[in-house]
């Protein structure tokens, strides 16, 4: 579970946005409260906070964030276990609090609004308040034993790594299989084996690399492995065919109603290369 918090002036604002019916809010959290709606609940945190009349940013505004699995398992009840534990975790003590449930996306929050001044017109320290209250729910998370941010982060990048090798394994088996000559036959070759290969053109409508979507994931070429860099795919092409064939073939390219010629850093390497070569047969090497 992911927790955010800050200290906000525009309580009405914050706690009608919350009490959002199109978003299918639902009260699941409150303390020394009795308002029915955003009007009333702003007015009884203004009676205490006008005890502190100093203090603009007199509200407490939380997330509490579930991964989207555990948000889709936890009741109203689990919600409210959830808010009084935060809330102790991070010392709030005896102080008006409201939370609402917002379930209008794939993705179930909470919105926690406290308010900041007690009732003995002590305002609450909000110092490092967003690092703290990542913290509480990191404690939270472990006590009510759902899913950590660190666990969630660590199968993504165990399936991350697995996505990179499954993905360098079938672009090693397209150049295998269909000896790709163009830019164009790769792409090709690589949806055949269920990679989409989505060329980056920049600014001067030049192809300067490849992006890969495979099972949800896209990774640019490099991220997956330096084979996989456009330079050195253009390498592996050339190298069966010669560089003045791979030029000819790759001077440009049609992407839908364009024509897409190679970036200069691409085409400066193709030349470097056959430069080498000339040099290194005419010494004899």
């Amino acid at each position: 579970m992911i927790g955010k918090g800050k200290a906000i002036a525009h309580t009405r604002a914050s706690i009608k946005y919350g009490w959002n019916q199109e978003k299918d809010a639902e009260v699941v959290y409150r303390q020394h409260l009795v308002g029915e709606n955003p009007a009333e609940i702003n007015s009884e945190f203004r009676f205490i906070q006008d005890m502190k009349h100093n203090c603009q940013k007199n509200t407490l505004a939380f997330v509490l964030s579930p991964t989207i699995e555990d948000g889709k398992s936890l009741k109203p009840k689990d919600m409210k276990e959830l808010c009084e534990r935060f809330s102790k975790e991070m010392k709030l003590g005896e102080r008006q609090a409201i939370a609402f449930v917002h379930r209008d996306k794939e993705h179930t929050h909470v919105h926690l609004y406290v308010n900041r001044i007690d009732f003995k017109g002590v305002a609450f320290n909000d110092s490092f308040i967003g690092k703290k209250s990542q913290q509480a729910a990191e404690k939270v998370t472990e006590q009510m034993k759902l899913t950590t941010v660190k666990m969630v982060q660590m199968e993504k990048d165990f399936n991350l790594r697995e996505i990179r090798t499954e993905i360098k394994r079938r672009h090693d088996l397209t150049m295998k299989q269909f000896h790709p000559k163009t830019f164009k036959e790769y792409i090709e070759a690589m949806r055949v084996n269920k990679v989409v290969v989505v060329p980056i053109i920049n600014k001067a409508e030049r192809l300067q690399g490849f992006r890969f979507h495979f099972d949800g994931f896209d990774l640019k070429g490099s991220a997956i492995d330096r084979s996989m860099s456009i330079g050195n795919i253009r390498k592996e092409m050339a190298a069966t065919m010669g560089e003045k064939a791979f030029v000819r073939s790759n001077s440009h390219m049609n992407i839908g109603d364009k024509v897409v010629r190679l970036s200069t850093n691409v085409a400066l390497n193709i030349l470097k290369q056959a430069i080498k070569r000339t040099i290194t047969r005419g010494f004899g090497y």
